[in-house]
């Protein structure tokens, strides 16, 4: 069996919650993509993240069912376990800063595959949401077979402050059929509104963004080492 680490990514004050990401730090033990991407649906987190090269940060991420040119929380999730200055994803090159107990990203939103960012009225409307059918489709004019049901369904909790209840349904059929946390989300979410957030999504975790000049935006979030 290949060896990994488990982090969990965007974690509450006390390091509950958050979302599980499985973290082969050895690379080069499972070199073929086909060879990861069955690893990845065998590990079944929502991401699994191979490192390529520890010193320049150099990562290929999977769900269990594609690979990602680009995710949010694996970004964050690496960033804390490799502490390196960046990370070198197929998107682009990803800045990475540790501060306290946040660890942060700074990517763009447009890295990202497109999803439907659905505003409801209220965060109890958002808590009691079902799990919407894999086949529903975006509104955002992308082919449904990119799409594949991606929805970010949020609401503002106080929207003076920035604070916003979020879910997010991946509806790629994989089986994961929501996310604890969906990094790549809040930075699109982010860009939309043009302004920091601070987001608790799914049961309980917390992510942190904030607009920089140029269109970069800083994500950010508590990571805790699960095994």
């Amino acid at each position: 069996m290949t060896d990994y680490d488990v982090v969990r990514v965007f974690c509450g004050p006390r390091g509950e919650y958050g979302n599980e990401l499985g973290v082969v730090r050895e690379g080069s033990a499972l070199p073929d993509r086909d060879e990861r991407q069955a690893f990845a649906a065998k590990l079944g987190f929502s991401e699994t993240v191979f490192v390529d090269d520890p010193e320049r940060g150099v990562i290929d991420i999977y769900t269990p069912g594609v690979r990602l040119p680009f995710a949010g929380y694996p970004c964050v999730g690496v960033a804390w376990l490799l502490d390196v200055p960046e990370l070198v994803t197929p998107a682009g090159v990803v800045g990475t800063r540790l501060d306290g107990e946040f660890t942060w990203i700074e990517a763009r939103p447009e890295w990202a595959r497109a999803r439907t960012l659905r505003q409801y009225a209220t965060a109890a409307e958002v808590e009691a949401l079902a799990v919407p059918p894999t086949g529903e489709r975006s509104e955002l004019g992308v082919p449904p077979d990119e799409v594949r049901g991606r929805v970010y369904a949020w609401a503002w909790e106080d929207e003076a402050a920035g604070r916003v209840r979020a879910r997010g349904f991946p509806g790629r059929g994989d089986g994961v059929d929501e996310d604890e946390a969906t990094g790549a989300a809040a930075l699109q979410l982010t860009a939309q509104l043009g302004r920091a957030l601070n987001i608790i999504q799914g049961t309980g975790s917390q992510l942190l963004t904030a607009p920089q000049p140029e269109g970069w935006i800083e994500l950010g979030g508590r990571v805790f080492l699960e095994r």
